[in-house]
Formats: structure tokens, C-alpha cells, sequence
């Protein structure tokens, strides 16, 4: 736990100018960023007594080591700047929505020939237009069926589309009249799209005009006695007046709003975001968040708006935002949302009438959120607490491992042999952590030895990452270090303590210590610390390993060898589920109700799911070579020609050269270097199904 005052900036050094400011931890990493209209008056208030301080702040500024601003010219740049750095640093202090859902969307890919309406999830990609979200993909599905009687626009995937062509016959449903069938020629693209930009317009609320077209055109057709035209028009008008009011109108003035809700308790916050378009109720979605900082209502609400605006931009930012509360600096933020927009934007409390009343339907909705997601386990703050504190508690440890590692060994019969390693921080995943190992040391199934030599890789990574970085100092000694300790400090390992200068970025060592491999490629000149995650940079409070006694003593033995002695090691076997320590004869058995062996076994479960998905991604690209690989000059076209002329690698093996020159593209030079490839190879042992002994005859091009 660091002392704030031991980075505290001198006074007179912060300016009182507008700026955006960063926390970081021992490691460099940036653990905090924050915004303010005077940065000495908001920096300054983060040094105060600490009994003063909000305990969730006490904690981030006990945890940072030092503080750095950055200066800017207006309040707007300052949010900008802040949006930017959470997105890229993602601090472990800061606000961080997450999705409680993967919502669908209702999208149009305006940036194709023939553009195809199709349910669509995940990041938003550029020329495609969305409609949404929605609560479930079958309410997508529904309202374009009822639609494409009127818009008979593409809905097949490229496959379908592509084989239509190559037959010259459409799907079903270019035969009912859903689709155009522009795959055969029916339409011209031009007019497919103006089909697909009709569908887009009805979509964005402008209903009334098609509707009203729809029932000219009936009545015309009626009074030329045109009546099964005058019939199928009438049913399209229906079709769209039910695609309507699958979306009931809220707003009787056809507003473009987006309505914001927040519940909240001391721990965490739920929002809820209804998407209002044309008067209906377009979408929904929802946000939870742990409240990691001392955060108020309107700034719940700041940090919704960046996060829901900060990659949208024209019409996908509405006219009008009504929220529970404004935000700290509402101009700011207007003008922000105003030039996401391009025009300007309400941003404000709805007081009265219909929007007062459908700001109370959306709070009951969060309401409803935070109390479903209090029962979720496994993202229960309260709960993640005490199991941290139960794991400190049974493995002797004197805080909670905020951060813990976990390694298992994978292969098949001693094949393929590699490892994993998966982070949890603050008892959740942190994936873009996790990371993979091949086995290099030696051949053949020995978990021992290979957990030997993971943990030994790892921990020396991050002896030079600290080397390179200049957080200790080696201390001279009389005698030179063996082995695998020699990359390592033989006697100090504690960390600097010198305060970062809180005046800009600090530029990182010039250069690794002797005997070091830099983690970066090395520079003319120093590169600044940017406080992104290094590999490897972080040290875990506690080192999981699947396994027992054996396991447990190969990584306390690798850590010893590099002088490592303040992370924890333990093991959890799988059988008894028993958590062994190093040294001990007896394992430490926790309670099957435990909230730390519970967590214990998610971070063994994540670990061995890691492994064993990257031993069949490496054993599937093995078993996809061919000896054809090796030929010089002999492309893929070329071996399908060769595999389906014979039929497999075994039959080709079997082939002379002048039977090879048969196959339409191989000369005589090729195949005298296929047949050599071929004969220098070994065929490979005949597969057995293990269930019946049958030997199993290779008939495939995908191996030898």
C-alpha cells in the first residue's frame, strides 16, 4: 500500500487549466483517468487526509504510486481526451459499462452490389445500416416478414445467392413474392437498392407516406376493377400497419429521443437505455456497472453518454437526450453529442407529460436489471470479495490476490505438448491477458517437467521486463548467480520507489540491462511509457497450477531458481478438488459451499479450456500437412488436381512419374519432385478406431 504524499505533486506545480489526468500503480500501468475544468483544484483534493477520502477512492490513490496530467484548451477536449484513454487504457478504476446481453440488430448492408436485410450482432461496421436494438432476434424476424410483401428485398446469405445465380433459379422465396430475386436478373441493382433505401426509410419512422401510397394506388387499382392487384395492395397496407404496431407509439409529436435510467445501490448500477424513433420505441438495451469510483448519479450518467456515443455519429445520435440526472458540466457534453451529431442536441430532464411517464417505465426497467443482476453470482461484487478474502484466509496470505494466474499443461499421448495461462483480476477474466506456451525444453509427456519450465519462462519475461524498465536495482554480491537464476537480481528485488514526475509522460529505461531481452524492439531514442499492458509485466499476488504435490513443487522450484519469494503458489487437483501448498504433506480442503474454492475452480476450469483449445487447434494444423507441402513450385490448385486424380496421398505414393505427368498441369520436372517428396517421406502408421480395432484405410488428401 503506497503512501499518496510520496507522490504528491509540489505545490504551484499543477496548472489551473482545463486537462485530463492519470493515476498509475507501481507497474506503470494506468489505473485511473479522470477530467477536470481546474486540474490543480480536482488533482489537489485526491491528497487530502485520507480518513477524508471516499473508501473506494482511499483505495485507488493507496494503490497508485503516481499522477500525470495532460493539458488541453476546452472542457470538450478534456471529455474527449478522457473517453479516449478509458477505451484505450481500460483502468481498473473507472466506470466500465458492460453489455448484460449480446442485443441484436436489424441491419441493411447498404455497402453491398445487392444490399440484404439480416439479423445482426456485435461491433457495427462501416456502409451498414441498423435498426435496433431489439430484446430477442424473433421479433426482427417477424417484422420483416410482414415487411418484405411490401419491400421483397434480399435476405440470403452470399452462398444462397451466389448458387441461384449459378443455376439460374431463385429461392422459395422468389417464388412467393418475398424477394426480388435479383440473383437471376428480375431487378436491376439500381433497382434493388432503391428497394432496400425504401425498406431503410419505413425503418427510420417515415411510415405515413407508403402507407398512404400503398392505399392511392388500391383504390385506383379497385376503380379499374383491377381487383386481385387492388387485393394485394390492401394486404401490404395491413402488413405494414402490423409491422407498426409491433412498435408502440409513446410520443404522439414522432420525437427521435433516447431515454437514460440509473438504479443504484452503494456497490453497483444498473441502466437501462430505451432507443425512441419516430414516436415508437425502437430498441432497448441495458448496462451494469461496479462502482470502482466515487460516483454520483449525473456521473453514471457521463460516463453512459461516452460510452454510448463515443463511436456513433450522424442520425445514430438523436435530437433529444432525456436523462435522470445532468451531467457534472451539461455544456460540455451538449457540445460533444452536438458535434457527434452535427446539429445540436437536447440534452436534459424530462419534467412533465408523455416523456416524464415513459422516463418512469424505463427506471422501472433498471430497477428490474439491478435486482436480476444481484443474483447473478459469479458478477456479485460483494461475493467476488469474499472469495478473495476466503483464498487469503486458507493459503496463509497477508492481502487478497487482486490478481491471480493460473497455468495447465495440455497435449494428447504426449504429442502437441503446450500450456496456458489465464489472468483473473479482482475475480474476473481479464482475456486479453491470457497467454499461450508451446513446449520447447524437450520432447515427449512429463507435466512436472513441463510446468517446470512454463512458470520458469514467464517469471524470467517478467524479470526482464522489470530490468528493462529500471524498477530494481542489482545489488553487487561476490558470487555470479547458475543456471536459470542468472537473468535474475541475486539479492533485491524490491521496487523503486522514486515518484514519476507528474509534469508529462515519462520516458521509459533507454535500454535493457546487460543480459536482458527487451520486451520492444529498441529505439534511437527513449519511447514514452504509454501505460498499455506489457506482456508479462504484471506479477500475479497468487500462481494456480492444475495439478497436486508434484506440479505445485515443479513451480515453486522455478520461482526459487530465479529468486522470486513474494508470489504464492498453489495447486487444486482435480479428484478431491484439494488445494496443495509447496511444502506441505497435507492439502488444505475447503468447504464444497466456499466462495474460494468456487472461484479456485473457475480459474482451473478457464485454464484447462485455454489449453486443451489450443492443443486441437496445433494437432488439427498438424494433421492438415502433406508431404505435398515440401514441393517446390506446386500451388493448391495443383495438389487438389493430384489428390483427386488419385484419390489420396497413398495412391500418388504408389504412382510412377509417368502416371503423375497424366494429371492436366504437371510436367515431367514436378513430377519427378512430387514423386521424390513423396518417396523421402514415411508413411505414416495406419489409423485404428479404437472402438472396434478396425484399421482404418487413409483415403484423404490431408495427410500421409
Amino acid at each position: 500500500m503506497a503512501d499518496p504524499s510520496s507522490y504528491r505533486p509540489k505545490p504551484g506545480q499543477i496548472p489551473d487549466s482545463p486537462g485530463v489526468y492519470r493515476f498509475r500503480d507501481e507497474h506503470r500501468r494506468v489505473i485511473y483517468v479522470g477530467k477536470a475544468k481546474n486540474l490543480r483544484q480536482r488533482v489537489a483534493n485526491y491528497f487530502q487526509d485520507l480518513a477524508n477520502l471516499h473508501p473506494r477512492t482511499r483505495t485507488m490513490v493507496t494503490t497508485a504510486a503516481s499522477v500525470e496530467w495532460t493539458v488541453v484548451s476546452t472542457e470538450v477536449e478534456a471529455l474527449q481526451l478522457e473517453y479516449s484513454w478509458i477505451k484505450e487504457f481500460d483502468p481498473r478504476f473507472n466506470v466500465k459499462y458492460r453489455d448484460d446481453k449480446s442485443y441484436p440488430y436489424l441491419a441493411v448492408t447498404l455497402n453491398e452490389e445487392f444490399p440484404r436485410v439480416q439479423v445482426m450482432r456485435g461491433a457495427k461496421k462501416k456502409g451498414v445500416r441498423y435498426f435496433g436494438p431489439y430484446g430477442h432476434a424473433w421479433a426482427i424476424r417477424e417484422t420483416v416478414d410482414l415487411m418484405l410483401r411490401v419491400f421483397p428485398v434480399r435476405t440470403c446469405s452470399a452462398g444462397v445467392f451466389k448458387n441461384a445465380a449459378r443455376t439460374g433459379r431463385p429461392c422459395l422465396l422468389g417464388y412467393i413474392g418475398k424477394c426480388s430475386a435479383p440473383c437471376v436478373g428480375r431487378v436491376t441493382p439500381e433497382e434493388h437498392r432503391d428497394l432496400a433505401e425504401d425498406f431503410c426509410d419505413f425503418m427510420a419512422g417515415r411510415t405515413g407516406t407508403y402507407i398512404r401510397r400503398l392505399e392511392k394506388d388500391m383504390m385506383q387499382a379497385a376503380e379499374e376493377m383491377e381487383y386481385e392487384r387492388a387485393a394485394r395492395l390492401r394486404d401490404d397496407a395491413e402488413a405494414l400497419k402490423r409491422a407498426m404496431e409491433k412498435s408502440a407509439v409513446v410520443l404522439a409529436d414522432a420525437t427521435d429521443a433516447d431515454l437514460i435510467a440509473v438504479a443504484e445501490d452503494e456497490l453497483e448500477a444498473a441502466l437501462q437505455i430505451f432507443h425512441v424513433r419516430g414516436g415508437r420505441v425502437r430498441g432497448q438495451r441495458g448496462w451494469v456497472t461496479d462502482k470502482v469510483e466515487a460516483v454520483d448519479t449525473s456521473g453514471l450518467v457521463e460516463h453512459a453518454l461516452q460510452q454510448l456515443y463515443g463511436e456513433e455519429r450522424g442520425d445514430a445520435v438523436p435530437k433529444e437526450v432525456l436523462v435522470p440526472a445532468l451531467p457534472e458540466d451539461t455544456e460540455a457534453v451538449s457540445q460533444w453529442l452536438a458535434a457527434r451529431r452535427g446539429s445540436q442536441v437536447s440534452l436534459r430532464i424530462p419534467q412533465r407529460g408523455d416523456k416524464k411517464d415513459l422516463m418512469a417505465t424505463v427506471q422501472r426497467n433498471a430497477q428490474q436489471a439491478l435486482g436480476l443482476h444481484k443474483t447473478k453470482r459469479a458478477s456479485d461484487l460483494t461475493t467476488r470479495s469474499r472469495a478473495l478474502e476466503e483464498i487469503a484466509e486458507a493459503l496463509g496470505l497477508d492481502t487478497a490476490p487482486l490478481r491471480i494466474e493460473c497455468y495447465d499443461i495440455s497435449h494428447l499421448q504426449g504429442d502437441d505438448v503446450v500450456a496456458s495461462m489465464v489472468v483473473f483480476e479482482d475475480g474476473l477474466a481479464r482475456k486479453s491477458e491470457y497467454r499461450r506456451f508451446q513446449i520447447k525444453g524437450f520432447e515427449g509427456q512429463d507435466d512436472v517437467r513441463s510446468m517446470h519450465e512454463v512458470i520458469g519462462r514467464r517469471f524470467k519475461r517478467y524479470l526482464q521486463e522489470k530490468e528493462r524498465t529500471g524498477e530494481w536495482e542489482e545489488q553487487p554480491t561476490d558470487t555470479a548467480a547458475d543456471g536459470p537464476a542468472a537473468t535474475a537480481p541475486a539479492t533485491d528485488l524490491s521496487l523503486a520507489t522514486t515518484p514519476v514526475p507528474a509534469t508529462g509522460p515519462v520516458p521509459a529505461a533507454t535500454g535493457p540491462a546487460s543480459g536482458a531481452v527487451p520486451a520492444v524492439a529498441e529505439d534511437a531514442e527513449p519511447r514514452e511509457d504509454d501505460g498499455r499492458p506489457k506482456r508479462f509485466a504484471y506479477p500475479p499476488q497468487l500462481v494456480v497450477v492444475d495439478g497436486g504435490q508434484p506440479q505445485v513443487a515443479a513451480a515453486k522450484r522455478a520461482l526459487d531458481e530465479l529468486g522470486i519469494d513474494d508470489i504464492a503458489v498453489c495447486g487444486l487437483a482435480k479428484r478431491l478438488e484439494e488445494v496443495w501448498l509447496p511444502d506441505d504433506d497435507d492439502p488444505v480442503v475447503l468447504p464444497r459451499s466456499s466462495e474460494g474454492l468456487y472461484l479456485l475452480q473457475r480459474v482451473r476450469d478457464e485454464a484447462h479450456r485455454f489449453a486443451i483449445t489450443y492443443q486441437r487447434a496445433k494437432r488439427a494444423k498438424r494433421i492438415r500437412t502433406s508431404p505435398l507441402d515440401d514441393v517446390s513450385g506446386l500451388g493448391e490448385t495443383r495438389k487438389q488436381a493430384l489428390i483427386k486424380h488419385f484419390g489420396s496421398v497413398k495412391k500418388l505414393r504408389q504412382a510412377t512419374i509417368d502416371e503423375i505427368c497424366e494429371v492436366p498441369g504437371i510436367g515431367r520436372r514436378t513430377a519427378e519432385s512430387v514423386a521424390a517428396a513423396l518417396a523421402s517421406t514415411a508413411p505414416a502408421a495406419p489409423a485404428v478406431n479404437t472402438a472396434t480395432g478396425e484399421i482404418i484405410e487413409e483415403d484423404d488428401g490431408g495427410s500421409s
